[in-house]
């Protein structure tokens, strides 16, 4: 009987030792408080903005080039040499600040 007393209270501390750890764990520190949970959220949604409007560049840039690259066939060609003149244009408006 005094050996389950023993696997009980070990138990138990081992519980509590756990409980201790992850209270002490950061995810929980963060979301313990209001405010810091409301702050990592708007960082957390400033970094996928940014990194969606970076990504979106990058793959309208690439089929950009790409259709530019398409001077053999007629109407695809003449449709992405007007694509690539209105990035172009816009580019070198942000550039020169008009």
């Amino acid at each position: 009987m005094s050996e389950d007393g023993d696997d009980l209270k070990s138990n138990i501390k081992d519980l509590r030792d756990e409980i201790a750890r992850l209270n002490n764990h950061r995810f929980i520190r963060i979301h313990n408080s209001t405010l810091r949970l409301v702050w990592f959220q708007f960082l957390r949604g400033l970094a996928f903005g940014f990194g969606s409007v970076v990504g979106a560049s990058i793959v309208v840039s690439i089929v950009a080039f790409i259709l530019n690259q398409i001077d053999f066939v007629p109407i695809v060609g003449d449709w992405a040499k007007q694509i690539a003149a209105e990035i172009l244009s816009n580019t070198t408006r942000v550039e020169t600040g008009e």
